[in-house]
């Protein structure tokens, strides 16, 4: 890799400027050029080494961030060559201000995520369900609706692991259970994620676009559900019959807990608001929902020793020897280290990714495809492709290559690649960050083959969730 770079920083310096066609406000023209191609070809490198990330066991944002870095080096020499500085760091800055907002949103919604796993929300959530003895069947419908019903507010990915989390421990020893299972929760993950701004980062990134309204979104809740159930119940009658042996295992969420779900819900009130009221970013009304979670968390803390001190009183009197020894154990709440926790990884890796597409969009490489997928094609089957697409590149630089385009649609067709983009990775294991994480929590049980068995039937809920689509928000086309 080293002597590859090398090789190609030594052709790129070194290559004569004559070979750049400009255009007539002299800005360089570089789709069809040496240049050009190297730096398509850098991120498309890149890029299957994320997809190989399993594999290599190198973290994803890396190979990004080094593609991302190279691509502007060699924009910021080209035109600088013609004189035209300016339009390159306008167009970096564009994309930095776009990458910032998504950034500072996403870390205020994981940053909430985190404290509420911190505060055992989840964690009591799995005990309940595992001890009340349900079926093999049951469960199957419980995760797979409750990761429905969550992932709108919590992402795919959280979701998709505390499912997993409650059918790895009721399951163990079922493969065929926890294979399906896994499918089911992927989907419904996906599938919720699609009607919501809070779903996924694709809807984000379509909502912080102002291509569609907030409350718009919500005409996504059927085609998504469509999208779910089709092979959800198609997969039901494979599963295994029987009540799986479970463990009796009483956990509590932390003090706090339930607050702090009503702060979150207070934090995507205010972040709707700024949006609808003043037409300021929602990233306003985020940063101020980490400001509640920061006066709550100032607020557990000034009260701990005296809340320690009291249901140890309490512990003691009453001779309960597991709540002393729970109470040993407790620390006070830190939003910071709640922060510190987010997924970097993830976060890291947009910016790689908005980086790139931005270069190759300023490259001209965008304005081709649109112009392929756009105006070639009917916009129903331009968006569906996309969908598909989705399934094998990551969607989150398909969305943003898609609103970097910025094609002419009509609010009907924003909703449609928006639904597509968030359930077409649903048909492949790769396809989504569920898919992927699930694989890892599942290792053996939930792979990328044992997922492929099932991709005609979840083809079905694809094809059936926009046919939905096309027939129930028709007016909106």
């Amino acid at each position: 890799m080293f002597k590859f770079l090398s090789c190609f920083l030594m052709f790129f310096f070194f290559f004569p400027s004559s070979v750049f066609a400009s255009t007539e406000s002299g800005v360089p023209q570089l789709t069809s050029s040496p240049i050009g191609y190297s730096c398509l070809i850098l991120f498309i490198v890149a890029y299957a080494i994320v997809m190989l990330e399993e594999l290599v066991k190198l973290r994803k944002s890396k190979p990004v961030l080094l593609a991302a870095g190279l691509i502007w080096a060699i924009i910021g020499y080209v035109y600088q060559q013609y004189g035209e500085m300016e339009v390159a760091k306008q167009a970096f800055e564009h994309n930095l201000l776009e990458y910032s907002e998504l950034l500072l949103f996403l870390l205020v919604a994981m940053t909430y995520i985190n404290a509420m796993e911190e505060r055992r929300l989840f964690d009591s959530m799995r005990s309940w369900m595992v001890s009340k003895g349900f079926g093999y069947r049951p469960l199957y419908w419980i995760t797979g609706l409750l990761a429905f019903f969550i992932s709108p507010v919590a992402d795919n990915l959280t979701t998709a692991l505390l499912m997993c989390a409650i059918i790895m421990k009721v399951g163990e020893d079922n493969r065929k259970f926890i294979n399906l299972c896994c499918i089911n929760i992927v989907i419904a993950a996906n599938a919720g994620g699609a009607f919501s701004p809070f779903g996924d980062i694709t809807t984000l990134m379509v909502w912080q676009a102002e291509k569609t309204s907030f409350f718009q979104f919500f005409d996504l809740f059927l085609p998504s559900a469509v999208n779910y159930f089709v092979p959800a119940i198609i997969m039901f009658f494979f599963l295994p019959k029987g009540v799986p042996e479970s463990t009796a295992e009483h956990v509590s969420a932390k003090r706090g807990a339930k607050r702090i779900i009503a702060l979150f819900l207070l934090t995507i009130c205010t972040a709707v608001s700024f949006h609808t009221a003043f037409g300021f970013p929602p990233v306003v009304g985020m940063m101020m929902g980490l400001g509640y979670l920061q006066m709550f968390g100032f607020f557990l803390r000034k009260t701990f020793n005296g809340y320690v001190e009291k249901k140890t009183a309490q512990a003691k009197a009453n001779n309960d020897e597991a709540t002393l020894k729970r109470l040993g154990s407790v620390v006070p709440f830190d939003v910071f280290q709640r922060i510190s926790h987010a997924e970097w990884d993830t976060l890291l890796f947009f910016y790689g990714v908005v980086m790139c597409v931005g270069g190759l969009s300023l490259l001209g490489y965008l304005e081709l495809v649109s112009h392929c997928l756009y105006t070639q094609w009917d916009p129903l089957w331009a968006n569906s492709f996309i969908g598909i697409l989705s399934a094998i590149v990551d969607n989150i630089p398909v969305m943003y290559a898609v609103l970097t385009m910025d094609p002419v649609m009509p609010t009907g067709h924003w909703l449609l690649v928006t639904l597509t983009a968030g359930v077409g990775g649903s048909l492949l294991s790769i396809g989504s960050a569920a898919g992927v994480a699930l694989m890892g929590a599942a290792r053996g049980r939930y792979t990328f083959l044992s997922h492929l068995k099932w991709t005609p039937v979840i083809l079905l809920g694809y094809i059936a969730s926009i046919a939905v689509h096309m027939w129930l928000n028709y007016d909106l086309f």
